[in-house]
């Protein structure tokens, strides 16, 4: 662990609070993959993780406090699908490869990640503009890096000018978000995950070159 960890009153946590803290967050973390988060209570987090919840009210002033801190974490991480475009090619069979590691890349952060992006979600749709805020940086770590390349490849001639290069990502992430959030759905329809590789990877390099997808 790096950085102090305080208290709900101001206090740094000694080495053994930061990990009761830390467990506490594990145990809500694995709470919200199986339960809805409404229904998930403190004495419920606190029992699984042996503690007491006026030691949860130690570190959090609820359950929602404590989902935000687990959600700004995963956010932080969110930089790990930046990388996956940065510097990267979209010229020929490069930027095929770009393109399925994109969506292989998006879609397994996503299953990573899946019980926190439902409650981050949810929120968000609800009108919290915290957990709005936490989405779009989720999604901006990719709309973002997608709209310098559609730019890079229009002042080098090889994109249609004319094309607006931030719709144009910003089409491709809603595409790429909606598949995510459905992966579970895609199976109940006898689709495999490992099949939305093929069928979304070309979408997304045609979306960005203008171009079908070299053979």
């Amino acid at each position: 662990m790096t950085g102090q960890v305080r208290t709900v009153d101001g206090r740094v946590a000694g080495r053994r609070g930061q990990e009761t803290r830390q467990k506490l967050l594990d145990c809500l973390r694995e709470m919200l993959s199986t339960s809805p988060y409404r229904d998930v209570k403190v004495i419920d987090v606190a029992r699984m993780a042996g503690t007491s919840p006026a030691t949860f009210y130690q570190y959090f002033p609820d359950v929602e406090g404590a989902v935000l801190e687990i959600a700004e974490e995963m956010a932080k991480d969110s930089v790990e699908l930046k990388e996956l475009i940065d510097g990267k090619s979209w010229a020929g069979k490069s930027g095929t490869t770009t393109s399925e590691e994109l969506v292989d890349g998006f879609l397994a952060f996503w299953r990573k990640n899946d019980a926190i992006l439902r409650v981050v979600t949810l929120g968000a749709a609800e009108g919290d503009k915290r957990f709005f805020k936490i989405r779009m940086t989720v999604l901006n770590s990719v709309a973002k890096p997608l709209t310098d390349a559609i730019k890079e490849l229009q002042a080098k001639g090889q994109a249609d000018k004319a094309q607006d290069a931030a719709a144009t990502a910003g089409s491709l992430i809603s595409l790429l978000a909606s598949a995510a959030e459905h992966q579970k759905a895609f199976t109940s329809w006898g689709v495999k995950v490992k099949d939305l590789k093929p069928t979304l990877a070309p979408l997304v390099y045609l979306g960005i070159t203008g171009k079908k997808p070299p053979k």
